[in-house]
């Protein structure tokens, strides 16, 4: 018989562990205490460092067939309008990381990730499971469901998001913190926008308390609006659907009344917004927040982060990667899981640590945000690429016997 992975959570995460364990030779059970497998519409970008393992998974037709790939980014002052920077994409940047910048809607990366892992055999796919404990012993770990069902297996992963359960029962630490910062999301077909506003580029719009992305997905078809504002939400939700799918274009321009012409030109198009309040950890202490025992931790459930490096679900996919190289020839799997946590948690605590760096320099006010400016103006293109983070990722396999 062979080894049995549990994942707890089927978002992006968990089916790319789910992926990664199956191409390991692993059995795995996927559970997922929704009803349906989905994932909330909006964009993400993934670099280099991501895209590459897609491809090396396998997934690189499925991935182009869905994806957008810009050929630069831009980054612009949101009250001049003035561009500070620019990084070269497309070509360039393929021919220097091996793999793609591109973006993509996060149902589509979630659609084809589900559906290389079905083509297993060997997984099952569990809705409504609502995990409510674990237990390890010496050769396994168990869960049991609210249904009293229990399911059994070599390794269990936590790939259950931010408010994840398993954190909780692995770590028993506080939950996540508020960040003070309102995320305002929009997806809008490029035809339905005047010409003028159409756009096959990144761009990212720099001010005062405030910072806005616009960038293609699906195939250039469609255009992902994001506006990040500093504030709080009165009530603000703690529970675990953190969207708020009565937000209003009203409030957002409100939040960015002083915005150049061309940035509202761009928010007066779209009147459909959802709003995401924004929580985080602090960037990871050691590998005891990755793994303990026969239980690992993946994704946001181990190391939440901001927006602000475009990293999350990439972190969660090298993860998975990371995961399943360790346990292709392992047969002792706490010693492996320590490794995948050894190897993982130094790199996601840096990326967690830029993204709150960033969110500092994106929304800098006064002196700073002119020395930003300035310093975007002379660096460009070098400040902007970040070979240790699009030529970073899985590490060479030392196996664990």
């Amino acid at each position: 018989m062979g080894k049995r992975l549990l994942i707890a959570g089927a978002g992006i995460g968990g089916m790319a562990a789910a992926l990664a364990g199956a191409k390991a030779g692993w059995e795995v059970q996927l559970m997922e205490r929704a009803s349906i497998f989905s994932e909330i519409g909006a964009g993400i970008q993934i670099g280099p460092n991501v895209t590459r393992l897609l491809y090396r998974w396998g997934l690189q037709h499925a991935v182009d067939a869905v994806a957008a790939f810009p050929q630069r980014l831009q980054v612009r002052d949101a009250l001049s309008a003035r561009e500070l920077g620019v990084l070269t994409l497309g070509v360039s940047i393929q021919q220097r990381y091996g793999a793609p910048y591109a973006a993509i809607h996060r149902a589509d990366l979630h659609a084809l990730l589900h559906n290389a892992v079905a083509r297993h055999s060997g997984t099952t796919l569990l809705l409504n499971q609502d995990l409510q404990q674990f237990g390890q012993a010496r050769n396994t770990v168990t869960v049991r469901s609210a249904s009293m069902e229990q399911y059994e297996g070599d390794a269990l992963v936590g790939a259950d998001g931010l408010w994840s359960p398993v954190r909780q029962w692995l770590l028993g630490d506080s939950p996540p913190r508020p960040t003070g910062h309102l995320a305002y999301r929009a997806l809008v077909r490029q035809a339905d926008l005047p010409a003028a506003l159409r756009s096959q580029q990144v761009t990212a719009w720099l001010g005062p308390r405030l910072h806005a992305i616009q960038y293609p997905v699906r195939g250039g078809d469609w255009l992902n609006l994001v506006a990040f504002v500093q504030g709080q939400l009165p009530g603000q939700p703690t529970h675990l659907d953190h969207w708020d799918h009565s937000a209003n274009a009203a409030d957002l321009r409100v939040h960015l009344a002083q915005v150049c012409t061309p940035l509202q030109d761009m928010l007066h198009a779209v009147n459909a917004w959802r709003l995401w309040v924004l929580y985080d950890r602090p960037p990871m202490q050691g590998p005891h927040q990755h793994a303990q025992g026969r239980v690992a931790l993946l994704g946001d459930a181990a190391h939440p982060m901001r927006p602000y490096l475009a990293q999350g679900a990439g972190m969660a996919i090298e993860d998975a990667a990371t995961l399943g190289q360790v346990l292709e020839h392992s047969t002792d799997i706490p010693a492996a899981l320590a490794h995948y946590a050894q190897q993982r948690w130094q790199r996601n605590a840096r990326v967690q640590a830029r993204s709150l760096r960033n969110g500092k320099i994106f929304h800098a006010q006064g002196l700073l945000r002119w020395a930003r400016n300035r310093a975007m103006q002379l660096g460009g293109e070098r400040l902007m690429d970040l070979p240790w983070l699009y030529g970073g990722g899985l590490t060479p396999q030392i196996a664990t016997k």
